[in-house]
């Protein structure tokens, strides 16, 4: 688990694997009923975790201007996360799914109780965030955010998500 300040908040982040019931994740998360809330993010999606910071510094900003556009603080981080500004697209596809089992959970100024209570409620097994790198789906990731190869040529996947999560709504 790290955890990472932003703005005066923080951002706890936890990577796991061999999630076994991602499917009731999945539902408690759409219901609202997940205690404590939390996002759970397609870890695969991620090959570093500074895109996933940029993200939670827009969702802190538009929270603090009041312009959530989904209905929680942490769906819209899965939201911010994603390339697109379709809500239930990018939901479905940056967020947990029914078959997931490697998954990142985030929550905004958790406390350690509140972060052991993820833990309990994710049932996986907790890795070292430095293996996002070497686990992260290139070929999906670059499809989903139409990187192109050159691009990489002169920067990273992370840079290149961040620039699309950074300029999304400009676009």
């Amino acid at each position: 688990m790290k955890v990472v300040d932003i703005d005066g908040s923080t951002l706890s982040l936890a990577l796991y694997d061999d999630v076994a019931h991602s499917k009731e994740l999945q539902h408690s998360v759409q219901a609202g009923k997940l205690e404590p809330e939390v996002a759970f993010l397609n870890a695969s999606l991620i090959p570093d975790i500074f895109p996933v910071l940029a993200a939670a510094h827009k969702t802190l900003v538009t929270k603090a201007r009041d312009s959530l556009t989904t209905r929680t603080l942490h769906s819209e981080l899965v939201y911010n996360y994603s390339g697109s500004k379709h809500i239930t697209e990018s939901l479905k596809r940056c967020g947990i799914s029914e078959s997931s089992t490697y998954v990142l959970a985030a929550r905004f100024n958790a406390s350690a109780d509140e972060m052991e209570a993820v833990r309990k409620i994710v049932n996986g097994k907790e890795i070292d965030l430095e293996e996002l790198e070497g686990r992260a789906g290139v070929a999906e990731i670059q499809k989903l955010y139409k990187v192109p190869g050159l691009e990489l040529g002169i920067g990273s996947l992370a840079d290149a998500i961040t620039c699309r999560i950074a300029s999304r709504d400009a676009l």
